[in-house]
């Protein structure tokens, strides 16, 4: 048998995430296009494909055909057997060494979403970073979030594909003509105006809060003739794929993590849960009747048991542990 391709443990990740992405339903000419371009991009990418398949492949030869979904073997698939076979086998099965251990710790612990896979910023659950971008702004990611940069002669586009960032826009000093600092996001786009703001993937909407300065928001859906909506500082807005209209947030400072805490005030003990819960793996519920307790604070979020723990100080409430990764929050 032929040795097995060496690439970048960096670039591995990547190429199974647009495994993933490929082969967990029918892919638009968009994806097939933007995955053509990362493939192209550079020679260590393509060295990473072929890696990535050739794991696919010892995977299928091991259980044979894997279960199917609309485009191919499906995330749970490969999940499930990267699970049935161990780690030692892989690894020896596979002639791999140190370059593998990373896509095979994804493959058989925590497997990541193909956002973080393909992104070039990305955070995992309860992970905090910050970056200096070359244009000189500073973007901050919050928990499992991810990010994909688009920087060229005409704008500078950064794609919000998980989670939620903070952005402080740079001068963008290198570039001649000074470029739009722009977000896209599912929902529409947002550009910069000399600004600071927080934006927020949320179900069905992006949470955009403003800081300093101002923001242009465009729905995805709005008519080509449409004004955009401007957000100035110290307001929130909820923009969907068909309008931006100001928004409530329940109680939450939408910067406090940014500082590492949850800033609160009156806000719902189930709303609070839900928002820890974004720090942390497995399951944290709320019984419904101590969904409606209100607490206010400031909420360090580097030791969320820690954080769980004080709550029964101050709240009627106990916390109930079946498992280090399922726990409920419960009436005294």
């Amino acid at each position: 048998m032929p040795p097995p391709v060496s690439a970048a443990p960096s670039a591995v990740r990547q190429a199974f995430g647009w495994m993933v992405r490929l082969q967990s339903g029918p892919a638009d000419a968009r994806t097939q296009r933007a995955f053509a371009q990362w493939r192209n991009a550079d020679p260590e990418h393509e060295r990473a494909w072929q890696r990535a398949q050739e794991v696919g492949q010892a995977l299928r030869a091991d259980f044979g055909a894997l279960p199917q979904g609309a485009g191919g073997a499906s995330f749970e698939a490969l999940q499930a057997g990267a699970q049935r076979l161990s780690r030692r086998r892989l690894l020896a099965k596979l002639s791999v060494g140190a370059a593998i251990v990373g896509p095979v710790a994804w493959l058989t612990g925590e497997l990541a979403p193909w956002q973080r896979l393909t992104a070039d910023y990305s955070t995992a659950k309860g992970e905090r970073r910050r970056f200096t971008l070359a244009d000189g702004s500073v973007l901050a990611l919050n928990t499992d979030s991810a990010v994909q940069l688009r920087f060229d002669g005409t704008q500078r586009l950064l794609l919000l594909t998980r989670g939620e960032i903070a952005l402080v826009s740079g001068a963008d000093a290198g570039s001649a003509p000074k470029r739009p600092l722009r977000v896209q996001t599912r929902d529409g786009l947002l550009e910069a105006l000399g600004t600071q703001f927080v934006v927020r993937l949320d179900a069905g909407a992006s949470l955009l809060s403003v800081e300093e300065g101002a923001v242009a928001m465009q729905p995805a859906q709005a008519a080509a003739d449409a004004e955009r909506v401007v957000a100035r500082a110290g307001t929130v807005y909820r923009l969907s794929r068909t309008e931006a209209v100001p928004a409530d947030t329940g109680g939450l400072d939408p910067t406090g993590w940014t500082d590492g805490a949850l800033v609160i005030r009156d806000m719902r003990l189930a709303d609070f849960l839900a928002e820890l819960g974004r720090y942390r793996s497995g399951h944290l519920g709320c019984d419904p009747r101590a969904a409606e307790l209100r607490l206010s604070g400031v909420y360090r979020l580097d030791d969320t048991e820690r954080l769980l723990a004080v709550l029964p100080s101050v709240l009627p409430v106990r916390i109930d542990y079946r498992t280090r990764f399922w726990v409920q929050v419960s009436m005294r």
